[in-house]
């Protein structure tokens, strides 16, 4: 093979990479750039593990992720230990004989389990936090929605009482 022919060969795959990386590259730029719109669109979240809403805040996050997936044999286990560390003893034997009473999760103080959850901080006195946690049972205008008053240990963190709200 000529010097020429193998110039002409070696120019003609050149030009055949550069037109491929051409056209792959804006495919490749708008897939990324849509890739990276989707994860701006997605929330943030931020804690503090000194905040004691915020641990109540953790702890049902926690907790309804553990109770959603049914499938998950390591949800149950999940769910019980998450009681044993967000939840003081005596809470814990309030929540069992709730349980045991109603047929229904002393945490949530239902049977099914919520879409949608919010915490926010309604007060402090004589060493404890009090959170309001709203829960959501559906999407849509017409979603059910119930609320718990939580109450919490502010040397501990330990959630120590539980009161479905009016």
């Amino acid at each position: 093979m000529s010097v020429r022919s193998r110039k002409t060969l070696l120019t003609g795959a050149a030009l055949a990479a550069g037109l491929t990386l051409a056209a792959v590259t804006p495919a490749l730029a708008g897939a990324s750039a849509s890739h990276t719109t989707r994860a701006a669109a997605v929330s943030t979240a931020q804690g503090d593990p000194r905040n004691v809403t915020q641990h109540v805040t953790d702890f049902y996050g926690a907790y309804i992720d553990a109770v959603w997936a049914t499938d998950d044999p390591s949800a149950a286990p999940a769910a019980k230990a998450l009681r044993g560390f967000y939840l003081s003893a005596a809470a814990q034997k309030k929540v069992a004989a709730f349980e045991a009473k109603e047929h229904a999760d002393g945490i949530l103080f239902a049977q099914n389990v919520p879409v949608k959850w919010q915490v926010a901080y309604t007060g402090s006195g004589a060493g404890h936090a009090t959170s309001r946690v709203t829960l959501t049972w559906g999407d849509g205008p017409r979603a059910e929605v119930s609320r718990i008053d939580v109450q919490s240990d502010l040397k501990t963190q330990k959630i120590t009482d539980l009161k479905q709200a009016g």
